[in-house]
């Protein structure tokens, strides 16, 4: 018996067949093994087609079933990038390109409804302000394509509009609901007075399903296009961030897990309804919360990681070099990168810098002394920098990291960031052999009943590698020459 787990990201779309006796990956695929396209008509903007990722999600369910008896797949479960806004008509069909994460055009609207609300009103039914979030891009729509606003019939996030493409059932969760501003956590119910404020009809908002449930099953045209048997049921949604910490089996207070993709992230749980009082990180619903045992993941989120690795490679290096060679060359620089820093700040507006649009900075180079191979370090560095930057704002919310745990990919991969990160943070640093797709289908089992609960069907989550810290002193010197610079930025 398999589980079939999809990972909808804003790069590519990841697919992780999952052995439901052994919980290992008998096949994956992510397509396309390019980054995909994402539309910017301006400076800030970030938009995609979300018949580009149905086309991804088809590839790459054609490549990780191959050879596989289709018969044998018991459910599906979907992650997906969060915060995007999917427009659909009567037809289901989209209106607009979705308007994906990084996506900053929305912040004044989420500004503005903060001040009018206030902020207790906010924070205290929210847990953040509304911002950059799904509600905001919403009212952005309305204001600045009213004609297509009146023909919208459902709002969907990324991972509801692949879940309809399949089932034909629009619905959504409380934890997609709360990613959007569009949960009220005190009153346990859609957030009614943001959506009167903005004017929108809750009717917009698709039924409400559990995160582990049954939310509908493959059409015979899902089947048909995917290559799957009809009625295959879809028993798990939840965006990435969450769902990356469900697969490090991250469901407790006081675990946290960690990211390092396109963006970055460091994810807590917590088990209080608490907030940063200025909404420079955020609390969502988990996947296992309830009203009567609250669990919130409170998120740090970096945009500008990974794809600041991936500009460097584009832009400065050498033609042609992989990623593990940049990091070989890299290691050649000593930590600290010999006064040379990036503030990694280059892709959209950044919460945890009080929605500011910095913009990439370099600072201390020297034509004389430095080389590129001093970027490649500086911009592994900064990143880094960024993440002990956002996880002091956690660590003043009463969430310290002792332990964090993260997936054996993306910029975990490299030996400079991991060891960086464990120096400058003091923080152990536990890697294991697990993905989105992987953990999105091992819930899929959850879900369907198949498994008793996360300790079953995480129980063989294998673990890599473990990074104790070392180096500190010239780590913090490092990042308090970083800290010093964008200190100058935000207090221009």
């Amino acid at each position: 018996m398999y589980l079939l787990g999809y990972d909808i990201g804003s790069s590519s779309v990841k697919a992780s067949l999952v052995d439901v006796r052994t919980g290992k990956s008998v096949a994956s695929t992510f397509y396309p093994k390019h980054e995909s396209h994402i539309i910017s008509h301006r400076i800030g903007w970030a938009e995609q087609d979300p018949g580009m990722w149905w086309e991804n999600v088809r590839t790459a369910t054609a490549e990780v079933v191959s050879g596989i008896d289709v018969a044998a797949i018991a459910a599906i479960g979907i992650s997906y990038q969060m915060h995007g806004l999917v427009c659909v008509g009567k037809d289901m069909e989209p209106l607009r390109p979705a308007i994906i994460w990084c996506d900053s055009r929305a912040v004044p609207y989420g500004d503005r409804a903060f001040r009018d609300l206030g902020s207790e009103k906010c924070l205290g039914h929210l847990l953040n302000s509304p911002g950059n979030f799904t509600a905001s891009k919403l009212a952005w729509v309305k204001e600045n394509e009213p004609e297509l606003f009146d023909r919208i019939h459902k709002i969907m996030l990324p991972g509801d509009f692949i879940a309809l493409k399949m089932t034909g059932e629009a619905c959504t969760t409380v934890g997609g609901l709360s990613e959007g501003m569009l949960w009220d956590f005190a009153e346990n119910r859609p957030a009614s007075f943001l959506m009167e404020y903005f004017g929108f009809d809750e009717g917009l908002l698709p039924e409400i399903r559990p995160t582990f449930s049954e939310q509908g099953r493959l059409t015979p045209q899902a089947a048909s296009e995917l290559g799957l048997r009809a009625g295959i049921p879809v028993t798990y949604r939840a965006g990435d961030q969450p769902n990356n910490a469900l697969s490090l089996n991250v469901f407790e207070p006081g675990d946290i897990a960690a990211t390092a993709g396109t963006s970055g992230v460091v994810y807590g749980i917590g088990k209080d309804l608490s907030y940063d009082p200025q909404s420079r990180v955020n609390s969502f619903a988990h996947v296992n919360h309830s009203a009567s045992d609250p669990r919130l993941g409170i998120l740090l989120c970096i945009n500008g990681t990974g794809i600041t690795n991936s500009w460097v490679r584009r832009n400065v290096i050498p033609r042609g070099m992989m990623y593990d060679e940049m990091n070989v060359n890299a290691a050649e620089v000593p930590p600290g990168c010999e006064g040379v820093g990036i503030l990694p700040f280059g892709n959209g507006a950044e919460r945890m810098l009080g929605n500011r649009e910095t913009g990439c900075r370099i600072f201390g180079l020297n034509y004389n002394t430095h080389s590129w191979k001093h970027i490649l370090r500086a911009a592994q560095e900064g990143v880094v920098f960024s993440f002990k930057y956002g996880m002091d704002i956690l660590a003043g919310m009463g969430m310290e990291a002792s332990t964090i745990h993260a997936g054996y990919t993306n910029m975990f991969l490299s030996p400079i960031f991991r060891e960086t990160l464990a120096g400058v943070t003091g923080a152990t640093i536990e890697l294991y052999d697990t993905n989105g797709a992987d953990g999105a289908a091992k819930a899929a089992g959850m879900g369907a009943g198949i498994y008793r609960d996360h300790d079953e069907a995480f129980s063989t989550l294998e673990r890599l590698e473990v990074v104790e810290p070392s180096s500190g002193e010239v780590y913090l010197e490092a990042y308090e020459r970083w800290k010093e610079e964008l200190d100058k930025i935000i207090n221009n």
